[in-house]
């Protein structure tokens, strides 16, 4: 049975509107964890990381830089896990792969249902945005419940070698409240999940769990060329510009 493209943005305007309707419990759960961080600052007599009002390594307004120290560490507050959901489901750079990965599809029709014309593309683009919806508002509510972090720590003044190294392993850990890298359990979950769970509104050549399981590892994939371009582009961009470096000469981090 052919999928039609109204069903498809039906889904999405759900999802986008349960994410809307989540904001609050986002926000409770986000408060909850640095009240918490902040008790557990004040037994062990020290200043909670999250009254810190100095702002590091900030590369631009989202894209920051890793913490020297775990106390360095700024956990993400509730309207930043909220933009960031925004950002990576609705931004350019989201928006902008949806449309090579549309075109990939369907210049290569896969799946067949769809067809290789206008048409096709437009359902394989509205498909695309159900899944990764989906994927980052599982991220974002359970990340709030279990303090994982999804924004990507860019390096500063490393090789090349390191900057790659960083990339992979912001790919699967994630930063948590107590300033260290741990796996990131809430992004395994959304991955999975959001792709065996789509397999119930997929056509039925690409909703069995073998293609779950290599949208799983395209998600993979995809958020380790977000990561990428994170770490590498605007370093790129700010040379080919002439502009200074941003960060002293001995600034280094792990």
């Amino acid at each position: 049975m052919r999928l039609k493209l109204p069903a498809t943005l039906l889904r999405f305007l759900m999802l986008t509107m349960c994410a809307a309707l989540a904001r609050p419990m986002l926000a409770t759960a986000q408060e909850a964890q640095e009240a918490q961080v902040a008790q557990e600052a004040q037994v062990g007599g020290s200043t909670p990381v999250v009254n810190q009002h100095q702002d590091g390594y900030s590369f631009e307004h989202y894209i920051h830089a890793v913490p020297k120290t775990p106390g360095d560490y700024r956990p993400i507050t509730a309207e930043g896990r909220l933009n960031w959901f925004a950002r990576e489901t609705v931004g350019p750079r989201s928006l902008t792969a949806g449309l090579f990965s549309s075109a990939i599809g369907t210049a290569m029709d896969s799946p067949h249902e769809y067809g290789p014309h206008w048409d096709g593309f437009a359902q394989r683009y509205g498909m695309r945005m159900t899944g990764i919806s989906t994927g980052n508002a599982i991220e974002a509510a359970l990340g709030a419940a279990w303090g994982e972090d999804p924004r990507y720590f860019h390096t500063v003044h490393q090789s090349f070698g390191n900057r790659v190294k960083n990339v992979a392993d912001l790919t699967f850990r994630a930063y948590h409240p107590d300033g260290e890298r741990h796996l990131a359990y809430a992004r395994f979950v959304a991955e999975f999940g959001n792709n065996f769970l789509s397999n119930t509104w997929r056509v039925p050549s690409d909703s069995d769990w073998q293609r779950a399981m290599i949208r799983t590892a395209e998600g993979f994939g995809g958020r380790a060329l977000s990561n990428a371009f994170s770490e590498f582009v605007p370093v790129l961009w700010r040379k080919l510009r002439h502009q200074p470096d941003l960060y002293p000469v001995d600034a280094r981090n792990p």
